[in-house]
């Protein structure tokens, strides 16, 4: 399995520990994939599909090698008032972000990010009642070993 690929995986396992208990408000059951769901697609809300994206490399001396790879968290709530759990459910992907800075994500040395930043927060803005979409895009560096 690519690095990437583990990853992704680190964070789903993350996300899954929100559960509404502890630094957390709300609680996601589980409900988070490593693949693309459309909200059409979605039977238990809130979910949480973590998607990788693109990524850039930085070449420094001695043959080192710095991933920065982008993450993709996508939102899905159903709620009466789904703005107000959307925001909930995204401050508490960003604790879990902040939780997260050094994810290990496999058993070799070096295996673990380096650093995790937000890059942008979008939401619905309310269209979508009593659905509530929301994605939160993240970079994340991590050293690429040979």
């Amino acid at each position: 399995m690519s690095a990437r690929k583990k990853i992704v995986e680190a964070f789903v396992a993350e996300l899954k520990k929100i559960d509404g208990t502890g630094i957390y408000t709300t609680n996601v059951f589980n409900n988070v994939f490593s693949k693309h769901k459309f909200w059409d697609e979605v039977p238990d809300f809130p979910t949480l599909c973590v998607v990788g994206g693109q990524e850039q490399r930085e070449y420094l001396s001695g043959g080192f090698k710095w991933g920065h790879y982008g993450i993709s968290i996508k939102v899905y709530v159903k709620n009466e008032d789904p703005a107000e759990l959307l925001e909930a459910l995204i401050s508490d992907i960003e604790l879990a972000l902040d939780n997260s800075t050094t994810l290990t994500y496999g058993v070799l040395p070096g295996q673990q990010t380096a650093e995790v930043r937000v890059t942008s927060i979008v939401t619905d803005e309310g269209l979508l009642v009593p659905y509530g979409i929301g994605e939160v895009n993240i970079s994340v560096q991590y050293q690429v070993l040979n």
